[in-house]
Order: structure tokens, then C-alpha cells, then sequence
């Protein structure tokens, strides 16, 4: 059987994510905190997660890094199956930190 061949587009560039600072405060260090964050940022806004919300979003972040793995395989699948023989993507997969290859 032979293969339709069909172009195949340039994948996205890969992720540029920002550096995000979690500060964990209680009760014992709130007033240094809120001191010493004053000092080095000026302004200051609480967000405000329970232990369980924080769990969840570290698992919702999970969810969607095997998700977007599972979608980069179909991909690759895909791609193989309608470029000509010798010139698929098997092995040619960049990586970066979002879709390392890791299974969750």
C-alpha cells in the first residue's frame, strides 16, 4: 500500500514559560513576610490556596502535561504515516520542558 503523502507543518515553537515565585506565609511569619515583601516589591495582594487546592493544581498541571505528551504522539503518528518511507519524524522529536517524554 502506498502512502498519500501530504506536507507536513512546522511544530510550534517551544514554550518560553516566566519564572513564578510561591511564598508559603503563616501565621508565625506573616508580619516579616508582609514586611520584608513590602520592601523588595512594593505593592502587596494575597491569593490564597488551601493545602488541597494546591494539590489539585499541581495535578491539574499533570493532567495536562500527559495530555499535550498524548497529543504529540498522535502527532508524530500521523506525521509518519503520510510522509514517504525514510523520511518520518521517529527519533527527530525536540523536546522541551512541557513535553520531556515523561509519562504521568
Amino acid at each position: 500500500m502506498e502512502k498519500t503523502t501530504v506536507p507536513v507543518v512546522a511544530r510550534p515553537k517551544p514554550l518560553q514559560l516566566t519564572d513564578t515565585k510561591i511564598y508559603v506565609v503563616n501565621k508565625d511569619n506573616l508580619d516579616s513576610f508582609v514586611e520584608e515583601f513590602k520592601e523588595i516589591h512594593g505593592d502587596l495582594a494575597f491569593v490564597a490556596l488551601s493545602i488541597r487546592d494546591y494539590e489539585n493544581l499541581a495535578l491539574n498541571v499533570a493532567e495536562l502535561k500527559r495530555f499535550i505528551n498524548q497529543q504529540k504522539q498522535i502527532i508524530l503518528y500521523y506525521e509518519d504515516a503520510v510522509t514517504p518511507d525514510g523520511e518520518g519524524n521517529k527519533g527527530n522529536e525536540s523536546s522541551d520542558s512541557t513535553t520531556d517524554g515523561e509519562s504521568q
